[in-house]
């Protein structure tokens, strides 16, 4: 059954639903905790009302669902989200209502994963080509000569 707030008006539905990551990999509700804040700014007196400002925290340490190479980039990548008990929180308090701050909350921390899960390309070292090697060299004697030609005699 679904959760009510008390403005009748306002529904939210807390079904417990895994977040879909691309490639079949799924982020388990149990791995997600919500909490509903005070918003500041634009909302007139329902800015005082409701809690309609959100905080995700995503328990990465409790999940199993990713690989542990994806936890480390994923813990690279949260930067400041990344608390020091291992969680990632995620505050979305842009949009009036609390539902429209969840879809954001979780489109946010379906882009860090998925940003996690794409592996670095390894750089191959590569040498200069000869010719690229020449220009080069031949460039710099052309500047050479013209810095020579600006010498003169000053008397």
């Amino acid at each position: 059954m679904p959760a009510r707030s008390r403005h009748p008006a306002i529904r939210i539905d807390r079904a417990a639903v895994p977040l879909s990551i691309t490639g079949g990999l799924l982020v388990p509700d149990e791995d997600l905790e919500w909490k509903f804040i005070r918003a500041s700014g634009p909302g007139g007196q329902n800015v005082n009302k409701v809690s309609s400002a959100v905080q995700l925290r995503f328990l990465l340490g409790q999940n199993t669902t990713l690989p542990p190479a994806v936890k480390n980039r994923l813990r690279r990548l949260a930067g400041q989200k990344l608390n020091a008990d291992g969680s990632v929180l995620i505050a979305a308090r842009s949009e009036r209502s609390q539902e429209q701050n969840r879809r954001e909350a979780l489109a946010r921390l379906e882009a860090l994963i998925g940003a996690a899960l794409v592996a670095p390309k390894i750089r191959k070292k590569t040498r200069p080509t000869r010719g690229s090697q020449e220009r080069r060299i031949e460039t710099k004697k052309q500047r050479g000569d013209t810095k020579r030609g600006r010498r003169g005699s000053w008397d």
